[in-house]
């Protein structure tokens, strides 16, 4: 199963960008969509994560400035970066998780998120 993760790219430290991860529809129903991060020198780390239902988190680091949305009808997971600090420098991948019967893991090739001071 290929995920597609697009957006990442330069930007100022206070700027926006927004991510976009597209997957089958037909690995949603049941499955948790999620975002991580993982930053020269460091564990990836979960970001954010939505439900098939709706539902979602984010991480405390992100709090307030992140959003995590969704549109099951056309397979897509988004994730909107508001105020950016180069703290949030990393490569970002977007991630399909189910795990009841049948459970899977899919992970998106990486897009790089760098912010400039």
């Amino acid at each position: 199963v290929q995920l597609q993760a697009s957006g990442g790219g330069l930007v100022q430290a206070g700027g926006s960008l927004r991510l976009s991860c597209a997957f089958p529809k037909s690995i949603i129903g049941g499955a948790t969509m999620g975002w991580y991060r993982q930053a020269p020198g460091k564990e990836r780390e979960l970001v954010a994560r939505i439900t098939s239902g709706g539902t979602s988190d984010v991480a405390a680091s992100v709090k307030g400035r992140f959003t995590i949305s969704a549109d099951n009808s056309k397979g897509m997971v988004f994730l909107l970066m508001n105020s950016l600090v180069p703290e949030d420098t990393a490569i970002y991948y977007c991630n399909v998780k189910r795990t009841i019967t049948p459970t899977y893991t899919f992970w998106g090739r990486g897009t790089l998120v760098t912010v400039s001071s």
